[in-house]
Parts: C-alpha cells; structure tokens; sequence
C-alpha cells in the first residue's frame, strides 16, 4: 500500500457496532505512511470512545460542528481541505440516508458538502435493512455521485442474522483506500510543471501579461504528488498557495520561467507547460517610467519574440514526455494538432479561453486532449483514443483525469 505514503486521511465513524473495528483501520492505514484524522458522530461515541482513536490515530478527535476552538478558525473548512481522501468506517443505513439527500447538521455530513476529497463508504447494518429499498435507492445515489464502496461482507451479525451486511475486515478497506489514489502510476518521476501567466516589462510600471491565474497548473501539481511524483512547479506571478509537497520556484518573465526549467530539467521525466507565456516582450524595458508628454496621443512599443519554452524542452536530448496546453478562440482541434506537431511534443490539452464559463480565472474546464503519433519513443500502442474530449468539471478532478491519461501513455 505504497500509494498511502503521506497521504492525508479523514475516517468517519458513525453509530454502529462494527465501530470496535475502526482502531484497527487506523493502525493499518498508519502502517502504510498516512496521516489520519478522526470525525466521530454522536452515536459512534456511544460504541467507541473519542480516546481510543485519539490514542491510535496521534491526533485530536472531532466530533462536534459547533466547537467554539475549532470554529473560531473555520475548523470544519480546514478539515475538509486538509483531507486527500475521506472513508466512513462504519456507515450505518442512517449515515446513508443522510449523505444521500445532503444533510449538513453535525461535523461529517457538513465535512462531506464542504470537500471535493474522493469518499469511500464502508457499509455495516443488518441484513435486512441493506435489502431494504430505501437503502438502496441511498446507496445507488451515492454511487451516481461519485462515492465509491468497499463491502457490505457476507456474514455473521451481530444480532443473530447472516447475510450482507458486515463492514469489510480492516485490511480490505485499507488496500481500497490505496486503490484511490494509484500512486504507482507517477512514481519516482520527477515533474516540472509551469502554471500563470508572464509579465513582460515595458518600463518599471507597465508590462505586458494575459489573463491566466494559474488554477490549472496548481490543480496538476497536486494531482501529480497525489500519484506519488516529486513536483517542482514553476509559477509565474499568481496569488495562489503552494500546494502542499510542491516545491515552488517564483518568476516574472518568459526568460526568467525558462532559466528556471533549464535549471530543472535535466533531471525531468515528465515537464507540463501549463503556464500562459506571452509570444512577445518589448524590445526595451525602459529604466524608468515612461512620461506622456502633451503631445503625444500614440505610443509604439517594438515588440520581439520570446523563447519557446515548450519546444526547447521537447527537442533536448533526451526529452521528458512534454505536455502542452493550448489555449483557443476559435478552429481549436486545428490550431492545437499544428501545435502539436510543430513543437514536437507528446501531449496537447486545448480549450476554449471564448467561453466565459471556463478557461482563464474559472474554477472549471472543458477540454480535448490530442496525442503525437509520431512521438513513438513514449507513447503506448493505444494511439485510437485520440483525441480525448473531457467534459466539464472542476480543475482538480480535470487535473487527475489528466495525471491519468499522462501516465497512461508513458512506457513503463
């Protein structure tokens, strides 16, 4: 279970017998790297008491949404942030319920509405109310909306019956918890990826830049430690917080952001360029600021070409895989396939920067991925999903799509 080494879990526990269990997951998930942190329901204390998990977890348990402490701080937001993953081991029928029609009243289910962290449910009831149809209709929304589940087991109950209903052993529900994040499939790679925009300076007041905050790019940083890479990411000027377990190297220009790939790069197995450069900078970056003068109703500025970061990277010897985004207004399949093979590159995300509803300064995307066919030294044999079209969602679960299909192409 490699793929939990420094991940963060939150377990929920909720009122049910099977809690006596929920020690045990701890310790597993513990044993395999991960931090965890404890939510407990009114009821599981009832079964479990908040120090025994205190005692094996290493951390403060949670239990109420209205601790002053915690909530002078927003604790409930931190919590939710905080989590890579979230599992609830045991969910009783009633915890179903509850996360199935989006109840927000005590600690979990606001935790639950507050995060966008993968969720896995571990079922425990009787028998016959698993069979139960409400229960079902729960259990399939869930399903609909992204949860995933581990169990219920076959068994013995501890009422008497037999049949599902059991919560999944501990080391079950440990490997599945792994299963979540796949970190094999990025690991002992080193990432450079580039993210924001550049600004190009026409005098000490004045510059040149674009739209891009940088969203996307910080989303793949974090995508890429979640699948167990080092990540260097190279930002241009953007008001966003360092993912954690990212290292950050600050810049301002397109020359400045390709010093600091050469300085990276020779040790990069996969380099993302998802940082807006801008094509051109002035041809002089004047000491001072420039004063209009009466005059004047016109001002020229010579502007010249700026490095091709991307293409550098791609034609080095010894290249990593290299990923570029192409940001479009118009004939986008067109403009990014001449892109693509102009460059030279493996891999080209295009989207519509047109569209208001995506794109630059919005926390969701659209996207269709295209494949270089030529680049056969990298790409695995399954070249007829090209190109992938990604509807869309929110940047950090686009993110991971992509970190996915990344990896997906590399050869092993």
């Amino acid at each position: 279970m490699q793929s939990l080494q420094n991940k963060r879990l939150l377990l929920g526990i909720t009122g049910g017998i099977a809690a006596y269990k929920s020690p045990d997951l701890v310790r597993r998930l513990r044993d395999a790297g991960a931090e965890v942190r404890v939510v407990m329901t009114r009821g599981a204390c009832e079964f479990i008491t908040p120090l025994t998990l205190q005692a094996v977890s290493g951390n403060r348990v949670h239990s109420s949404l209205l601790d002053a402490d915690a909530e002078a701080a927003m604790g409930h937001i931190e919590l939710a942030r905080w989590a890579d993953a979230i599992v609830i081991a045991p969910a009783t029928a009633d915890s179903l319920a509850r996360f199935s029609v989006g109840r927000a009243d005590d600690l979990l289910t606001t935790l639950l509405r507050a995060s966008d962290a993968p969720v896995l449910v571990a079922p425990a009831m009787n028998q016959a109310m698993w069979r139960d149809e409400a229960t079902q209709q729960h259990y399939k929304a869930l399903l609909g909306r992204g949860y995933h589940f581990v169990g219920p087991a076959e068994g013995a109950q501890a009422c008497g019956d037999t049949g599902a209903g059991r919560m999944s052993e501990p080391l079950e529900i440990a490997e599945q918890v792994a299963a979540l994040f796949k970190t094999e499939s990025l690991s002992g790679q080193h990432v450079v990826i580039t993210a924001g925009p550049t600004r190009e300076l026409i005098d000490p007041v004045r510059y040149v830049s674009n739209f891009s905050t940088g969203k996307m790019g910080f989303a793949l940083a974090q995508a890429a430690v979640e699948a167990g890479a080092k990540v260097t990411l190279i930002a241009g000027p953007v008001d966003l917080p360092t993912p954690d377990r990212v290292n950050r190297i600050d810049v301002i220009s397109a020359s400045d952001m390709l010093k600091a790939v050469e300085s990276v790069v020779p040790s990069t197995t996969l380099f993302i360029a998802s940082a807006a450069v801008a094509d051109f900078r002035p041809a002089t970056s004047a000491d001072q600021k420039i004063k209009k003068t009466r005059d004047s109703e016109t001002m020229t500025l010579e502007m010249v070409k700026n490095p091709d970061i991307l293409a550098t990277v791609a034609n080095a010897d010894n290249a990593p895989f290299t990923v570029g985004f192409a940001a479009e207004t118009e004939d986008l399949i067109p403009h990014a396939r001449d892109k693509l093979m102009r460059k030279g590159i493996n891999m080209i995300v295009v989207n519509d920067v047109s569209r208001e509803d995506i794109g630059f300064a919005s926390n969701t995307n659209e996207v269709t991925v295209l494949f270089n066919p030529a680049s056969t030294q990298h790409l695995a044999h399954h070249l007829e999903s090209d190109p992938i079209h990604i509807d869309k969602c929110d940047k950090q679960h686009l993110a991971r799509r992509l970190i996915e299909l990344i990896a997906s192409q590399q050869t092993p």
